[in-house]
C-alpha cells in the first residue's frame, strides 16, 4: 500500500516529494498521461529506474493463442494483449560522462507534480554525481488533448556548482525489455518483441520508426522531432536503427546557463492504411505541433481543461483528501476516453497493461455514466465502437445459436477475448449494459441522430439476443437461465436478478426506440409483432425472491446455498479467488462485488424503499469486495437506505483505491471504472441523483465530516449546479436560458435560469448498522 505521506494533499494536483523506489511503478501508473488515443505511464524522463515502462497506443495489440485443457465448441481461440510500443519518452542525461541515475550519487531535490488544471506532468531533480558535479533537471511532458496525435516533452538541464559537459541523448526505442508478471491474471501477458520494423529515417532533428506486430497486421509509426536551445558549441548527432531512434545533444555549459530541448513525439496507426499513409501522418502532425509551438501546446491544453473543469467540478469541504481524491479520478476518466474516437476505453485506461488492455462491461455501466453528465461527445464515440464491432457480435450470437449480438465480456477489437467462459461467454449481461448507456446518452442529449444512426440497432440486436436466451416457462415467467451476473463469484447462475432487469429494461428500451424510428427499424427487420414480443417478454421477466427471509435473491436459489466461513478465512486469503478453487466459492454465498445492490441503484424503480433497505443489510454481511468495482455502489445505497457514516466509508475507500494502492495492484495501471465511481459515490450516492422516467432526481444528505457538497452536470444542453449544505440543499442552472424540472426528496421543482432553488433536506431515517464478512469492513473516515 501507498502511504498518504508519499503525496501532498492539495485541491488541484498530485505532488511527490520524495523519490521512493518501492513505490516506482505505483507512481508511474498514478501520473501516467493519456488523451484516449496516446497513453504514457509516470516513468522518469531518463528511462531507468523503471518498475514497468509504458508507451500505449488505443487498441494496438497482439494476438497470442488462449490454452486450454480442453478443447470445447465456442471457445475463443486467439487471446488479444495490448503491447509496449515505441518509447519517445526516454532523454537519458550524462554528466561529465557520468550518467544521471538517481540510484547513484546523490538525489538533492525531486519533485513531481500532475496538475489537474494543466494537464501537464512537471519534474524538478537536483543531483548530484559520484563526482560531485551538481545539476539540476527540470522537464514539463504533456499528452494533448487538442493535438490527439501529440506529445511534448520540454526538458532543462543546468549546472549549479561549476562548468559541465552535458550529454542528452533523445531517443525512439521499440522492443523494450519489460519484467516479468506475476501471478494474479488481472495482470498482461508479457510479449517479447511484438514489432516488425519496417523503415527507419532521420533528417535534421527528427528522426522516424515505422513498425507492425508480428500477428496481428497493425502497423504503426512514431517520429521524433527537436527544438534545441543552448551554447553557441551545442553539437547534435543523430542516429538511426530498425528498433532505435537517436538524437544526441552536447554542450557545454558553465553555471547560470542552461540547456534546453523541446522535443515534439508523434504517433499515429492503422490496420488498413499503407505504410506510406501512417508514416506521413505522423509527419503532418509534427508540422502541425511546430505551428502551435510548445507554449502554444500548454495554452490549448490548458484552456481544453478549463472548460472540462466549468461542467464537471466536484467541490468538498471537509475533507481535503477526498477533494483532491475525486478531481485526480475525473481527470483521469477524462483522460481515458477524450479522444478515444471509435476506440473503446480499457478497464485501466492507457495507464498500464493490466487486464491486457481489454475493455469490459464497467466501460457502460460506471465510466459512461460520468462521462455522459461531463463530456458526453466520448460517450457517444465508444458506443459507435461498439456498434462498429457489431458484426463480429452477430456471429458471435449465431455461433452459440442465439439471435441478435452477443457482444464479448473482453475485448480490444471486439472479439471474445476470455479464457474461462463460465466468467466471459456466460456473462451476458454486457448487452443490456451496452443497451443502458445507449438509453442514457440518448435521453440525457437528446441526440435523435445518434439514436437512429448507431443506437437503435444495439438496442435491436441486444433485444434480439435477449428474447431468443430466455424463454417462458409453464407459469409464463421469462426466465434467463446459465448466465452469470456481475458478481464472479458466482457462475451460470439461473435468473440472475441484475441481468434479468438490465434485459428487461433493454427490451422496453428497443421497443421505444423502434417506435420513435419506425422506418429504421423496419429497415433492421423490426416487425410490429417483434417488438410486441418484446414489451411482452418485460413484463413477464423474473424476479427471484425469498419470501421466507423478505429478501430478493441474487439469482435462484442463491440465499439457499451455504453460507461461506467467513471466520475461518485469513487476511491473506483474500481476494479469494487467488487462494480457493472456483467451484467451491460458485457454491456458497459469498459475494465479489455487489450484484444485486447495483440492480438496486440502476433499477431501483423495481424496488420498495423497505426492500431495499432489507436487501441491503442481507447482501453486506456475505459481500467480500474483492473487486474494485463494489465499494462506490455499496456507497450509493447506503447513502439511500439511510447508512450516511458507512456511505463515506465506502466512498473514501473507493477514491483512495489506486492513491492508496488499496488492492495492490496499481503498478499494472489505474483503475478506471473505480475512479469513475468516486464520482457516482458522490453524485448518486451523497447527492442522491437518479435519473429515470424523464426527470432528474436528488435526495441529498451529507454524512458527519462532510459541511458542503457542488457538482455541475449537464443534461439536455443545461448545466446544472447542486450544492448540498448539512440542511439545505440549492438547485442554479448555469450559463443558458431555459428550464429544468428536477425532484428533490420526492418535490418537484421547476429550476429557471438564474434563480437559485434552496430546500431543506429532511433527516435520514434511524436503522441499526449493517454487519460486513469479518475483517472485511470498510475503513472509518
Amino acid at each position: 500500500m501507498i502511504e498518504q505521506r508519499a503525496f501532498n494533499v492539495e485541491p488541484w494536483g498530485l505532488t511527490e516529494t520524495e523519490l521512493r523506489l518501492d513505490l516506482i511503478a505505483q507512481a508511474e501508473s498514478l501520473f501516467a498521461l493519456s488523451n484516449g488515443h496516446i497513453g504514457l505511464r509516470g516513468n522518469l524522463d531518463e528511462g531507468e529506474p523503471h518498475g514497468l515502462p509504458g508507451t500505449y497506443l488505443n487498441s494496438v495489440h497482439e494476438l497470442r493463442p488462449l490454452p486450454y485443457a480442453e478443447a470445447g465448441y465456442g471457445f475463443p481461440e486467439s487471446g488479444q494483449t495490448v503491447i509496449n510500443v515505441t518509447n519517445g519518452k526516454i532523454m537519458r542525461l550524462l554528466v561529465d560522462d557520468e550518467p544521471f541515475d538517481v540510484r547513484y550519487g546523490q538525489l538533492r531535490k525531486h519533485e513531481r507534480r500532475l496538475d489537474f488544471r494543466e494537464g501537464v506532468l512537471t519534474r524538478v531533480a537536483e543531483w548530484s554525481s559520484p563526482a560531485r558535479r551538481t545539476v539540476r533537471v527540470t522537464s514539463k511532458r504533456l499528452v494533448s488533448f487538442t493535438h490527439r496525435s501529440i506529445v511534448a516533452i520540454v526538458y532543462e538541464v543546468e549546472p549549479l556548482d561549476g562548468p559541465a559537459t552535458l550529454v542528452v541523448q533523445s531517443e525512439l526505442m521499440a522492443n523494450e525489455a519489460l519484467p516479468p508478471m506475476g501471478r494474479d491474471p488481472r495482470e498482461a501477458a508479457v510479449l517479447e518483441a511484438p514489432l516488425r520494423s519496417l523503415e527507419y529515417e532521420s533528417r535534421d532533428n527528427m528522426v522516424e520508426l515505422v513498425h507492425e506486430t508480428i500477428h496481428s497486421g497493425l502497423r504503426m509509426a512514431a517520429a521524433m522531432d527537436h527544438v534545441i536551445e543552448g551554447t553557441d558549441g551545442v553539437r547534435i548527432v543523430k542516429h538511426v536503427a530498425p528498433d532505435i531512434g537517436r538524437v544526441v545533444v552536447t554542450d557545454h555549459l558553465q553555471p547560470g546557463q542552461r540547456l534546453r530541448i523541446v522535443k515534439f513525439l508523434a504517433y499515429g496507426w492503422s490496420r488498413q492504411r499503407s505504410l506510406p499513409a501512417v508514416r506521413d501522418q505522423v509527419g503532418a502532425a509534427l508540422t502541425s505541433a511546430h505551428h502551435a509551438g510548445v507554449d502554444g501546446l500548454f495554452a490549448e491544453q490548458k484552456r481544453y481543461l478549463d472548460e472540462f473543469w466549468a461542467r464537471a467540478d466536484v467541490e468538498l469541504e471537509g475533507d481535503t483528501e477526498i477533494q483532491q481524491a475525486v478531481r485526480f479520478a475525473l481527470f483521469h476518466v477524462l483522460q481515458a476516453g477524450a479522444r478515444a474516437e471509435l476506440r473503446p476505453i480499457p478497464a485501466k485506461g492507457l495507464t498500464g497493461p493490466g487486464y491486457d488492455g481489454h475493455a469490459f462491461w464497467d466501460t457502460e455501466t460506471f465510466v459512461l455514466p460520468v462521462l455522459t453528465y461531463t463530456n458526453p461527445a466520448s460517450v457517444a464515440d465508444v458506443l459507435r465502437w461498439r456498434h462498429g464491432t457489431l458484426s463480429i457480435a452477430k456471429d458471435r450470437a449465431r455461433q452459440l445459436g442465439l439471435a441478435g449480438a452477443a457482444f464479448p465480456w473482453r475485448t480490444i477489437t471486439g472479439e471474445e477475448c476470455s479464457a474461462y467462459w463460465p466468467a466471459g461467454t456466460a456473462a451476458f449481461h454486457v448487452n443490456a449494459d451496452i443497451a443502458d448507456a445507449a438509453i442514457r446518452y440518448v435521453d440525457v442529449t437528446d441526440d435523435a441522430a445518434f439514436e437512429e444512426e448507431t443506437g437503435l440497432e444495439l438496442l435491436i440486436e441486444t433485444a434480439r439476443l435477449w428474447r431468443s436466451l430466455g424463454h417462458y416457462d409453464v407459469h409464463g415467467d421469462f426466465r434467463i437461465d446459465g448466465v452469470t451476473g456481475p458478481d464472479e463469484y458466482s457462475a451460470l447462475a439461473d435468473n440472475n436478478l441484475y441481468t434479468n432487469l438490465m434485459a428487461q429494461r433493454n427490451l422496453v428500451g428497443a421497443a421505444d426506440a423502434c417506435e420513435r424510428h419506425l422506418e429504421k427499424a423496419r429497415c433492421c427487420g423490426v416487425t410490429t409483432d417483434e417488438m410486441a414480443e418484446w414489451r411482452a417478454a418485460a413484463r413477464a421477466v423474473l424476479i427471484p425472491y425469498d419470501e421466507d427471509l423478505g429478501v430478493h435473491q441474487q439469482a435462484d436459489g442463491f440465499t439457499r446455498h451455504q453460507l461461506w466461513d467467513f471466520d475461518h478465512t485469513k487476511p491473506e486469503q483474500y481476494p479469494l479467488l487467488l487462494n480457493f478453487p472456483y467451484f467451491d466459492i460458485y457454491r456458497k454465498q459469498v459475494v465479489k462485488q455487489s450484484d444485486l445492490v447495483l440492480a438496486m441503484h440502476l433499477c431501483g424503480n423495481s424496488f420498495s424503499a423497505e426492500q431495499k433497505a432489507k436487501n441491503f443489510e442481507y447482501y453486506e454481511r456475505i459481500t467480500v469486495r474483492d473487486s474494485s468495482l463494489s465499494a462506490c455502489t455499496q456507497a450509493v445505497l447506503a447513502a439511500e437506505v439511510g447508512h450516511m457514516s458507512l456511505a463515506f466509508d465506502y466512498l473514501a475507500e473507493c477514491a483512495l483505491l489506486d492513491l492508496q494502492d488499496l488492492q495492490h495492484n496499481t503498478r499494472n495501471g489505474l483503475h478506471i471504472a473505480a475512479l469513475a465511481g468516486t464520482w457516482i459515490a458522490l453524485v448518486a450516492g451523497l447527492g442522491g441523483m437518479r435519473d429515470q422516467n424523464g426527470v432528474i432526481a436528488f435526495a441529498p444528505r451529507l454524512p458527519e465530516g462532510l459541511t458542503r457538497l457542488t457538482f455541475t452536470l449537464t443534461r439536455k444542453g443545461l448545466q446544472l449546479r447542486v450544492t448540498v449544505l448539512l440542511q439545505e440543499a440549492t438547485y442554479e442552472l448555469l450559463h443558458g436560458e431555459g428550464s429544468m424540472d428536477v425532484l428533490h426528496h420526492g418535490e418537484r421543482l421547476t429550476v429557471e435560469d438564474g434563480v437559485a432553488v434552496r430546500r431543506p433536506i429532511p433527516p435520514a431515517p434511524f436503522r441499526p448498522a449493517p454487519t460486513q464478512p469479518k475483517g472485511r469492513e470498510p475503513r472509518h473516515r
